[in-house]
């Protein structure tokens, strides 16, 4: 199951990729029964609204985000205009703002950045249930 979304500059847009990411695993649960933890809906909507934020933030032009759901994962894609890679700071507690690419990095199982010709694309998946050793993305805990 996969869909994409063109999300528009305006004020908006964040909160529509959250309803987007919640719509899409609901249909995921409903339509094919796919077993999809309360925490994994939430940790979906946040990284749609944190990578989307990114996108909004550097970006001059379209965003495009795409969700893929399989039979175990979810995967949060979001396509932007501007070549440069991403880079996450060091860590800073008493750093305001800029950590959107740290909490996604946190809780994504799998974590990708793919450069094309116009484009770039951030890819990040996290499990649909959540692991019986308590990790949040479903990593094993050593």
């Amino acid at each position: 199951m996969r869909v994409g979304y063109p999300l528009d500059a305006d004020d908006g847009c964040i909160a529509d990729a959250r309803h987007h990411a919640a719509t899409f695993l609901e249909k995921a649960r409903a339509d094919h029964r796919l077993p999809v933890s309360v925490r994994a809906q939430g940790l979906t909507q946040l990284m749609a609204s944190e990578l989307v934020t990114n996108a909004r933030k550097y970006a001059p032009d379209p965003v495009r985000m795409e969700l893929r759901v399989t039979a175990d994962s979810v995967e949060v894609s979001v396509r932007d205009s501007d070549p440069t890679l991403p880079q996450a700071v060091p860590v800073d507690p008493g750093r305001i703002g800029r950590h959107g690419l740290e909490i996604v990095m946190a809780v994504a199982q799998d974590f990708e950045v793919r450069c094309e010709p116009a484009d770039k694309r951030i890819t990040a998946r996290i499990a649909l249930i959540d692991d019986p050793g308590g990790a949040v993305t479903g990593r094993r805990l050593l």
